[in-house]
């Protein structure tokens, strides 16, 4: 049974499907889910700033009948001012769980072992699962048939990256990732992403040019080039990753109707242009709203069966 949601990797394959069936249901049916967390409570650890996370995971609560506590940087200061260890102790006494938006996936490993109540990684450094598994979700609603997508990830291999990686590897989906060379993916996340692959036949492939990653791709996925905390790097990455640019001549290398992904904010006019992240093609506020749902889906998962504890 599902205790934390951390890594992608740590689901069995049932809890993966289990994961986007809750959360087709709770997006056809939502009054039927409006009541299910009565009473509970999510605190919510933020490091970093954020538009989606705060407004899904808040609202997400709400509309299951619970309650959300924001906890800012300066509210906690953990890792400075108390050890995720002694921060997870105490809140175990006061809540039902708690999602983390930070920076060392360590500290969430380290939260969740040191307390009783479920956690979920909201974004670190390495990982970005709840990113990856509304953007699976997305895929879903609109192609039905995830083992026979070819999905392309052009740019830093980044959190994001990670967690699409590990994605594809339990859905069947076949990623293509491209990368300047020095900004590849990591190789643990790789050798993980293989393993899990094997069970469902996924397969990923490396390269360093976009060109080449783009063919026959049924969705075309990007980031920023500087995540939070590579501010320094911004002008230097810029002049790195100018090929890796999503236009409208590179999209045109894909299939007609492929898709565009991004997972935002975007920075207009680096990594993609207005013309594709506004065209049809484009469904980056699709997986915006999927958020909501995937989201609340862990939630239910997680925090509900506290009720029968």
């Amino acid at each position: 049974m599902l205790e934390d949601f951390i890594s992608i990797h740590d689901l069995s394959l049932y809890e993966f499907n289990q994961i986007l069936e809750l959360t087709e249901q709770i997006k056809a049916h939502p009054q039927r889910f409006q009541n299910k967390l009565k009473n509970k409570t999510l605190a919510m650890i933020f490091q970093k700033p954020s538009l989606r996370t705060r407004v899904t995971f808040e609202v997400g609560m709400l509309q299951l009948g619970g309650e959300a506590i924001y906890l800012s940087p300066s509210d906690i200061q953990m890792g400075t001012r108390e050890t995720p260890y002694d921060v997870g102790k105490n809140l175990e006494r006061w809540i039902d769980g708690v999602m983390i938006r930070t920076f060392a996936n360590q500290d969430v490993v380290d939260f969740a072992r040191a307390c009783r109540i479920p956690v979920i990684n909201a974004l670190t450094d390495l990982l970005h699962p709840c990113q990856a598994m509304a953007d699976l979700f997305t895929i879903k609603e609109k192609r039905r048939d995830l083992g026979n997508f070819k999905l392309t990830y052009l740019g830093d291999g980044n959190n994001v990256c990670h967690s699409l990686l590990l994605g594809a590897a339990k859905s069947g989906c076949n990623i293509m990732v491209a990368t300047p060379p020095g900004y590849e993916p990591n190789p643990e996340i790789l050798k993980l992403a293989e393993e899990d692959g094997k069970e469902t036949g996924s397969r990923f492939h490396l390269t360093d040019d976009p060109s080449e990653a783009v063919k026959e791709a049924d969705a075309v996925y990007t980031d920023v080039w500087a995540s939070m905390g590579q501010e320094q790097e911004k002008d230097k990455r810029a002049k790195i990753f100018a090929p890796f640019q999503v236009n409208k001549g590179l999209m045109a290398k894909a299939k007609s109707d492929a898709f565009f992904m991004h997972c935002l904010p975007a920075h207009r006019g680096e990594e993609v242009t207005d013309d594709v992240i506004d065209s049809p093609q484009s469904i980056v506020y699709d997986q915006a709203e999927n958020r909501l749902h995937i989201q609340k889906a862990i939630m239910l998962l997680l925090l509900e069966k506290k009720n029968d504890d």
